[in-house]
């Protein structure tokens, strides 16, 4: 699978260990920053170049890390045809969702709420959880159109 990756300074280190599991595992990943630490930095020069790239393809998906991933999240949803879903640790069965009912494209990490370990099962329950179509995918086509 392509996976795009894009963080600020808060999740560089994190994001740097996730290419390397991802390559490891067979992805072909597109790192689209930040490369270096940079406390001033700002998400959005990262996430919307990799937005983008998922929106153009949709056989892709994309990972971004913030803080929280809250307003990396907040800024790849502005691009049409993403669908980026937040988790920075809690139920399992929130992964399983973005995928099955929103069919969500980007999954957006809380770096500074998760450890690499659960970030790794995480990123794997989402890879594997697949849409449901049927009566959600009309809400994802109102979502995509608008």
């Amino acid at each position: 699978m392509k996976i795009h990756l894009a963080t600020d300074h808060a999740g560089l280190e994190l994001k740097d260990k996730i290419k390397q599991h991802l390559n490891e595992s067979g992805h072909d990943v597109i790192d689209h920053g930040a490369y270096e630490y940079d406390a001033l930095d700002d998400y959005p020069d990262f996430i919307f170049p990799c937005a983008k790239a998922v929106a153009e393809d949709n056989r892709s998906r994309g990972i971004i890390l913030g803080g929280s991933g809250q307003g990396e999240a907040m800024a790849a949803n502005r691009i049409k045809g993403v669908r980026a879903a937040v988790f920075y640790n809690g139920p399992k069965e929130i992964i399983e969702l973005s995928r099955q009912h929103n069919n969500a494209n980007i999954l957006s990490l809380g770096a500074r709420f998760m450890s690499e370990e659960e970030i790794y099962r995480i990123i794997e329950i989402w890879f594997d959880t697949d849409f449901e179509e049927g009566r959600h995918q009309s809400r994802i086509d109102k979502l995509d159109n608008y």
